[in-house]
């Protein structure tokens, strides 16, 4: 078998397991009323992050946390690696990198449990339209259980993404979200078509919808897609020592250097709190939880002031401005008017922080964007530009992980060949 199709194979197939899961529930629940409350609470915490578990929270299944407890280890991680030395040191070397990642599991592990007993202990004070419990077991007993199984799935989940990303396609842990939000995307097109029937939303509402809808994969597409590319020459020497290899003539810089990332963190920064209030009866914590509503507006100015400051953040990590400027003296190479060294990383440091400005801001205005146009028009349909994003970025860097394996094999063959 073709080793890409393999590759491609072996991701579907985890894919397709995780999409089994979000059918197993946690013992001792009853669906029947999980699906009636959740029904109604399409537009607001509970129904984002439903959407972000690919309709797992609605079915209550082990898998309901998703993937988000692991993302806010990842996180806490990230802050604590830029904030001491030492622990960013683990992160860069090799040998210590396996450490680095058995701490984040462990936090994993803690966040999912504490997350878990929140929505035990709030299931267990939910009843149906007659009175009936959510529970049909002892409380006791289905706090452990939910507890110790969601966080079980949560691990499964941290595993199958592991598994994608060493032997599959793509990053794994993005694929798993954009499975799960890409998922949902026939019970929405089928419930706004009902919306349509029953009159409650208009056909100049829809066609609007699709504009936007449109116009919004469009722009993210030619904003991905879009670089810097810095012009970079070599002395003649060089040039003649590496007449028949491929040198970089440019060094290219992305608009988006953050990717997907700030996006997620910040979705899973502002879930965290309503997952554990999901289930809260008192009256000051119920009123945070509404306030932190992701149909409102203060969930939204915090979900762009966040994924601004995850954009920074994450770019200054992915981008090493003094890497690439003692890689390129190394090899002789220089940029035109800048001096090699400490002129070069002072310029490239200077260009990034301008691309990274306009890229937050553009992450930040994709994110809140269309959801603000379609509640200032007061059209009755929720359409996340987070998800939308997330879906489009993990599709564009699939593809050229795709495209990169295509190429790899095509000079694997021809070394074979002897050409």
């Amino acid at each position: 078998m073709n080793p890409i199709a393999k590759k491609i194979l072996i991701t579907l197939g985890f894919l397709l397991i995780y999409r089994v899961l979000a059918y197993v529930p946690v013992p001792g629940v009853n669906i029947d009323i999980i699906k009636d409350f959740f029904s109604g609470h399409q537009n607001d915490a509970l129904g984002l992050l439903n959407m972000f578990s690919g309709n797992a929270v609605s079915r209550m299944s082990i898998i309901a946390l998703g993937v988000m407890p692991y993302i806010t280890a990842s996180i806490i991680m990230e802050l604590l690696a830029a904030t001491f030395p030492k622990l960013g040191e683990m992160k860069k070397d090799s040998q210590s990198f396996q450490k680095y990642m058995q701490i984040i599991k462990y936090s994993t592990v803690v966040i999912a449990f504490i997350q878990a007993i929140g929505i035990a202990i709030g299931l267990t004070s939910m009843t149906g339209k007659m009175g009936e419990s959510a529970v049909m077991i002892n409380t006791t007993t289905f706090v452990i259980l939910t507890a110790f199984s969601m966080m079980g799935g949560t691990m499964l989940l941290v595993w199958i993404g592991e598994q994608i990303t060493e032997r599959g396609v793509g990053n794994g842990i993005s694929l798993i979200i954009f499975a799960g939000i890409v998922s949902a995307i026939p019970s929405a097109i089928i419930g706004t078509l009902n919306l349509v029937d029953v009159g409650e939303l208009s056909v100049l509402g829809l066609l609007f919808i699709l504009l936007i809808v449109i116009a919004t994969i469009a722009f993210i597409i030619y904003v991905e897609l879009a670089e810097r590319r810095i012009p970079v020459s070599y002395q003649k020497k060089v040039l003649m020592q590496n007449r028949f290899k491929r040198i970089m003539n440019y060094i290219p810089i992305k608009l988006n250097l953050s990717g997907v990332i700030p996006p997620i963190f910040a979705s899973a920064i502002l879930m965290f709190p309503l997952t554990l209030l999901s289930g809260a009866t008192n009256p000051i914590l119920v009123q945070i939880r509404d306030l932190l509503n992701p149909n409102g507006y203060l969930y939204h100015l915090l979900l762009f002031v966040l994924v601004i400051f995850f954009a920074y953040f994450y770019a200054s990590i992915v981008f090493n401005a003094k890497d690439i400027a003692e890689n390129l003296k190394r090899q002789g190479g220089f940029i035109p008017g800048i001096r090699p060294g400490e002129q070069t990383k002072k310029f490239l440091n200077e260009v990034a922080s301008r691309l990274t400005f306009w890229g937050a801001l553009y992450l930040g205005l994709i994110t809140v964007m269309p959801w603000l146009l379609i509640k200032i028009t007061s059209i009755n349909f929720y359409f996340g530009g987070t998800a939308v994003l997330i879906v489009v970025q993990v599709a564009i860097d699939t593809m050229r992980k795709i495209q990169a394996e295509l190429q790899m094999q095509k000079y694997d063959t021809l070394s074979i060949t002897g050409l």
